[in-house]
């Protein structure tokens, strides 16, 4: 007792630093767990067979967790008057993975609407639809491809150019009002891999790359938790030895 009284506020302090960094790093497991389940809920849904895209009618109820990546199949005609550039600074395994742009075509469906289809990359120098003509697919296609919510933006990423048609963000709603479609859906479609005519663009767009460092945080977190218990330890060893000593 004498010793819990000589040392309380440190004691209390460490203990309360302990509680507080075990907490967050039991938090960071319950985050593993759900990290996990996400992912592989996103792999049953990209690795499914294609389904019919949802009808027209359950487009505004439908939630981007139920739907983002769900593998679908769509038919209708390319509007490539109205095609969209998406600018990426990179693009793995197209024109040497320089930048260019993913081009954005709203797809006139046959059973009525329309679905911004991400059909894939170009680089720099092929963005002018004209040096890629034959990729300009005329009359009715069918789409295979993965669904995706509208992409969110962070302090880096540049204000859109509608005036230059150049988009530095994935936003079905706002590509809609730009080329004035009342009838697009709230989300958009990435084409597959799918080879178009003439090579361009390069589908296959889709980059799932969901970091998952939720682990590693954890046992970051008791790690420091047992640092502090050893630290106020050997502080209470030390300063009792030297007590004892005089």
């Amino acid at each position: 007792m004498g010793l819990l009284r000589r040392h309380f506020v440190l004691l209390f302090s460490a203990l309360v630093g302990v509680a507080l960094l075990s907490s967050l790093g039991v938090w960071q497991l319950h985050r593993l767990a759900w990290k996990e389940n996400l992912l592989a809920e996103i792999a049953t849904r990209r690795d499914a067979q294609p389904a019919p895209l949802p009808p027209r009618g359950e487009w505004p109820k439908l939630k981007p967790e139920d739907y983002d990546y769900r593998h679908v199949r769509l038919r209708g005609v390319f509007d490539h008057a109205k095609e969209s550039y998406l600018f990426r600074a990179s693009a793995d395994g197209a024109a040497g993975g320089g930048p260019g742009y993913e081009v954005v075509t709203p797809l006139k469906l046959d059973s009525g609407g329309v679905v911004f289809v991400n059909r894939g990359f170009v680089p720099d120098e092929l963005k002018d639809p004209k040096k890629r003509a034959a990729g300009e697919v005329a009359g009715e296609v069918e789409i295979f491809g993965l669904m995706r919510r509208p992409e969110g933006r962070n302090l880096f990423t540049p204000a859109d150019e509608p005036d230059k048609n150049l988009w530095f963000t994935r936003d079905p709603k706002a590509l809609a009002a730009h080329w004035r479609l009342m009838s697009a859906a709230p989300f958009s479609v990435d084409a597959d891999a799918a080879p178009n005519p003439g090579g361009w663009p390069k589908g296959g767009a889709t980059v799932i790359n969901i970091p998952n460092n939720h682990l590693s945080y954890a046992l970051t977190w008791f790690a420091l938790a047992a640092t502090l218990i050893t630290v106020a330890g050997a502080y209470i060893w030390r300063k009792e030895r030297r007590e004892s000593a005089r």
